[in-house]
């Protein structure tokens, strides 16, 4: 199989979507390789690292979506790109489809075999494909959150740890997933007291037990969301509901409760976000005021972090990147029913339950795809 990989275009995106590491895989197992000229750069991985593999370097975009078989990426694609897409082409990339229906549209008319990471499943009920990029997310949190709090950036001025005689930020995490735990973890490490909210009491056993009170845990009722929020300095938001638009969990009336100054960070802006007030940023311009609360909505927060986030996420990729070449999308996803829960799109109909309830769209099963 050709497999080609594109520069990321969206704004301040450094990711690429294979590693020299995954290209020698791919030639190794008798694939083709296209890597569109500097695509690794942003990730520290020249042309050079590439081209001593086997991978062959491309001037341009449209070459790479022209040629290749199997389009892997990091983000969704843009509208440029979206434009540049087939039927019978393989697109495996991250797409987050509930809360954008003209990406969805756009693949729907283009007739591609789209593959979603954040809907790939694992035996456990994980999203292995979505885990790397939330680890790195919820690490990120809590530092970005505590560069808001700066009075400098209309934060309340509040150091996450406080000094002797002055407590701590209180920071309140809703969601105790992997974005929730990650965040928490490292939010108490930077001396801030910490609560974790959740729906699942065994998830709360399971957090108390591994993390020995470093921070509390409380149940996601709305009478303890709206409790936490009000004395919150800072609320991350790290709620994922696979491949449907995050809930609301918080409301633009709630905010008039929080302190002025107060910051939230939404984990969950790539899914629609978990506030009411929440809109998509950029790494250029990535804070906003609404009612004297600071948001921090940096959609690929990851992309901050382009080298730990490109090695992480390709050592989860490649596996399934590898299944697809080998063996087609067809046989691949007949022999992994978790990799079939990725299939988001295929000649031009929609594959995914959630997408197709969340926009109000048609849809078939990814058995019915495969023809089963």
């Amino acid at each position: 199989m050709l497999i080609g990989c594109p520069k990321e275009i969206k704004n301040q995106e450094y990711r690429v979507g294979m590693t020299p590491m995954a290209a020698f895989e791919a030639v190794s197992a008798g694939h083709s390789v296209i890597i569109e000229k500097d695509a690794g750069l942003g990730a520290g991985f020249p042309d050079a690292e590439y081209t001593a593999v086997g991978a062959e370097i491309v001037d341009t975009a449209e070459e790479v979506f022209a040629r290749a078989e199997m389009v892997v990426k990091v983000k969704e694609p843009q509208a440029v790109e979206r434009a540049r897409l087939r039927e019978g082409q393989i697109l495996f990339t991250y797409l987050h489809l509930a809360p954008d229906a003209p990406q969805t549209n756009d693949l729907l008319k283009s007739g591609v075999t789209a593959i979603a990471y954040e809907t790939v499943t694992d035996r456990n009920g994980g999203l292995p494909l979505l885990a790397p990029m939330s680890e790195v997310a919820g690490r990120l949190a809590p530092q970005v959150g505590s560069w808001t709090l700066q009075k400098a950036n209309g934060g309340r001025g509040v150091l996450m740890g406080g000094v002797p005689g002055v407590g701590p930020a209180n920071v309140v995490v809703i969601g105790g997933g992997v974005v929730g735990t990650h965040a928490a973890k490292i939010a108490a490490g930077m001396g801030a007291d910490v609560t974790v909210l959740d729906m699942s009491l065994p998830r709360m056993r399971y957090l108390d037990d591994v993390f020995g009170g470093t921070f509390k845990t409380r149940l996601a009722s709305r009478a303890n969301t709206a409790e936490l929020v009000a004395s919150a300095d800072m609320v991350i938001g790290a709620v994922l509901i696979p491949g449907a638009a995050a809930p609301k969990l918080v409301s633009r009336a709630q905010l008039a409760s929080m302190k002025p100054g107060a910051v939230i960070v939404d984990v969950a802006i790539d899914q629609g976000g978990c506030f009411e007030t929440s809109h998509a940023t950029t790494h250029d311009d990535p804070i906003y005021e609404v009612d004297g609360i600071m948001h921090y909505c940096v959609a690929n927060m990851p992309g901050a972090v382009a080298r730990t986030s490109t090695i992480a996420l390709g050592n989860a990729t490649l596996p399934f990147m590898m299944a697809l070449a080998n063996k087609g999308w067809k046989q691949a996803c007949a022999d992994d029913a978790h990799l079939l829960n990725g299939l988001n799109t295929h000649a031009g109909k929609l594959t995914y339950e959630a997408v197709g309830k969340a926009l109000g769209l048609p849809f078939i099963s990814g058995h019915e795809a495969l023809g089963m």
